[in-house]
């Protein structure tokens, strides 16, 4: 009986240790109805500042989300889609999508300091800044490339030709930068400090990839795929390892480093929260509702908070057969949902 003891004590030693999934239950915790004028695409938060950046067709509304108040308000961006922050830098940066350019602002007073015109492209959407290129990168749409800009002068220094057209994108911290090419259900990593392409690989089975996330400690990416899956990506190999179930209609994706949970905002109203157990093995925990058409959001790290936006969508019937209904939000109807780990959260307006 011992010797069998010892045996099964020696077996049970050599097998592999799997975290248990983290007991998440995402709640609405707090609902501010911030109202103000225009649609709304990413959100930006800034960690040293404690605020929140949201766009908002031609100016990017900036908010206390622990208080639910407009601090401040960043105008002449239109078609601004996304917000980029370079802290040690003390700039801010917006792709302007309907005027193919950029706008600096000042991370102090939110003040504009320059206006970056970008040659050779059309509808800027995504952007990020990479801390160790000091570079800005923005992902234009409808042309099809990355306009690279040093952030520290301003100016455009090259222009990198993508695949297809470009969505969301991320950076390692490491000089690399990853960006999904939604038309042709890829993934491209850039070298940032030569502004060139390095791979890219194909996403199969998911479709129409939009949001993307980065655990940069496991090399793993995080990509929302319109099929309704979370493609996890070797980003060294860019093989596929795993492919979590995720709510319909996603359009943003984040990684919380501290808890490995990895987060999607679906648009059918449900936050999917997904535990990394290990490295190749990941877990559903749950999919939090939240509100219809809350599909873009950004993660407070130090509290572990969501912080996602919608508004009162009314719908008309489609002016032609085929086409999509025509939606209109409801006037003073712009809503912050803050969305917490905390147990016994209740919503407030």
């Amino acid at each position: 009986m011992r010797k069998l003891i010892a045996v099964l004590l020696f077996i049970l030693s050599a097998l592999p240790l799997t975290a248990a999934p983290a007991k998440s239950h995402y709640q609405l915790k707090q609902k501010f109805t911030l109202g103000g004028e225009g649609g709304w695409d990413y959100l930006t938060y800034d960690a040293d500042g404690h605020r929140l950046f949201i766009s908002r067709g031609t100016h990017v509304m900036v908010v206390d989300p622990e208080k639910g108040s407009v601090v401040g308000d960043i105008p002449d961006t239109p078609g601004v889609h996304g917000i980029a922050l370079a802290p040690e830098l003390g700039k801010g940066f917006t792709s302007n999508g309907r005027e193919n350019t950029v706008t600096v602002f000042d991370l102090k007073t939110l003040k504009q300091t320059a206006k970056i015109k970008l040659d050779g492209a059309e509808n800027p959407d995504a952007i990020l800044y990479d801390p160790a290129s000091k570079r800005v990168f923005t992902f234009n749409g409808r042309s099809k490339n990355s306009s690279v800009i040093d952030a520290k002068t301003n100016a455009v220094v090259a222009t990198i030709a993508l695949d297809g057209k470009p969505e969301f994108a991320v950076s390692d911290g490491k000089g690399k930068v990853f960006v999904n090419i939604e038309d042709k259900s890829e993934q491209t990593s850039i070298d940032a400090g030569n502004a060139k392409v390095l791979k890219t690989w194909s996403l199969s089975p998911c479709e129409e990839p939009s949001g993307l996330a980065i655990d940069r400690k496991h090399h793993r990416l995080f990509a929302g795929c319109h099929n309704k899956m979370m493609a996890v990506v070797n980003d060294e190999t860019g093989k596929v390892v795993a492919t979590p179930a995720i709510g319909q209609g996603v359009d943003a994706n984040t990684f919380d480093s501290a808890t490995e949970l990895a987060y999607s905002s679906n648009g059918d109203g449900t936050l999917t929260v997904v535990h990394e157990d290990t490295p190749q093995k990941f877990t559903v925990v749950e999919n939090a509702p939240t509100e219809r058409f809350a599909r873009t959001m950004a993660l407070n790290p130090g509290n572990h908070e969501v912080y996602l936006v919608t508004a009162q969508i009314e719908e008309a019937p489609p002016e032609k057969e085929g086409e999509r209904p025509r939606r209109t939000m409801k006037p003073g109807s712009f809503t912050l949902l803050v969305m917490s780990p905390a147990s016994g959260a209740a919503a407030k307006k």
